[in-house]
């Protein structure tokens, strides 16, 4: 009993010489979240929620400022964070999920390891939709078998053009990715213009939080859920799982929506040191209890963030896939194929 006394007593006095060290070291500083993706879509809108609140979670209370880094689909970020951006904790990244399976799925320009990122944690879970604009000849999911919607793009692992040619190759969907948009503001924005009949994955609660208009006016369509289990509120858009038969394609396809309970994860480079990483986590899991970050969160449709072994335990997971789901996915979600 004694031992074990001592031993606790050990632990508590070492991780509060830990947050110690690291308030020392946090203190005055200013930490970089970077956002693989342009400014005012929702990756963006998370980013500067998070931003807003983490500082005063971490000891010594630094300052949060978000830096947009668009490009291919978070992957430009990726590598910066991996090979460039200083090591020591200062430089998080909110990174577009579909980075997560690039290397796996051997995109172009990957120029890191998904098993040596250290993860903070995801915020929130969500569903994503296929959703038509009104004018487009598409209207419900039939349609989508037999006429061509024209969607916009953000990069090769953006949720936009991965979700388009899953659903082209699993489905018999009849999207035609227009590429080269900075982010996904800029998607709606062609959307809405005109330019684009609709988009292949677009976030459910960023529809309802921030362009409900949308809805109260009939402007958009739903047409499909991009996950694997409905959201309860939507009981009446079917799900993309449903059409897909082919049991490889299934496989893939729950790979891949696996994604979605990942959300919005949030990385640092290999090198930070373990005490920084730990006092990080901490702090970014501590926000589902305070009280101004529910409340902000809440306004664009955010649950409680989620820690960062469900993302580590999403990497084994994918790197323990059979090598004839990986080549089907491959196949699908490499542009070069």
């Amino acid at each position: 009993k004694v031992a074990a006394c001592l031993a606790f007593a050990g632990s508590l006095m070492m991780a509060s010489a830990g947050a110690q060290v690291s308030a020392d070291f946090y203190r005055g500083k200013q930490i970089i979240l970077m956002v693989g993706s342009s400014p005012g879509g929702g990756y963006d809108a998370v980013a500067r929620v998070v931003a807003r609140h983490l500082g005063k979670l971490i000891p010594g209370n630094p300052s949060v400022i978000v830096q947009n880094t668009p490009g291919g689909g978070s992957i430009t970020m990726s590598n910066r964070i991996y090979r460039a951006e200083p090591q020591d904790g200062t430089v998080l990244g909110l990174v577009q999920r579909g980075a997560l399976l690039a290397q796996l799925l051997k995109q172009p320009n990957v120029q890191f390891d998904i098993t040596k990122f250290n993860w903070i944690g995801s915020v929130s879970p969500e569903t994503s939709l296929v959703v038509a604009w009104n004018t487009a000849p598409v209207k419900t999911v039939q349609d989508l078998l037999v006429e061509q919607l024209i969607v916009g793009g953000t990069g090769a692992t953006s949720d936009l053009e991965a979700s388009a040619r899953l659903l082209n190759a699993t489905i018999g969907a009849k999207f035609k990715i227009v590429s080269g948009y900075p982010g996904q503001a800029d998607v709606l924005l062609a959307m809405a213009r005109g330019e684009i009949q609709g988009s292949a994955d677009w976030s459910w609660s960023e529809i309802k939080s921030r362009n409900s208009n949308y809805l109260k006016d009939k402007k958009i369509i739903l047409l499909l859920q991009n996950a694997l289990e409905k959201a309860p509120d939507l009981p009446d858009v079917p799900l993309a799982m449903d059409f897909i038969k082919d049991e490889t394609d299934r496989k893939g396809a729950e790979l891949y929506f696996g994604l979605k309970q990942i959300a919005r994860p949030v990385l640092m480079g290999p090198g930070v040191p373990a005490d920084r990483l730990e006092v990080l986590r901490k702090a970014f899991m501590a926000l589902k209890d305070d009280a101004e970050f529910k409340a902000d969160a809440e306004r664009i449709g955010l649950n409680d963030p989620t820690p960062a072994d469900e993302i580590e335990n999403f990497v084994k997971l994918a790197a323990s896939a059979s090598p004839e789901v990986v080549r089907r996915l491959t196949d699908i979600l490499n542009p070069r194929k």
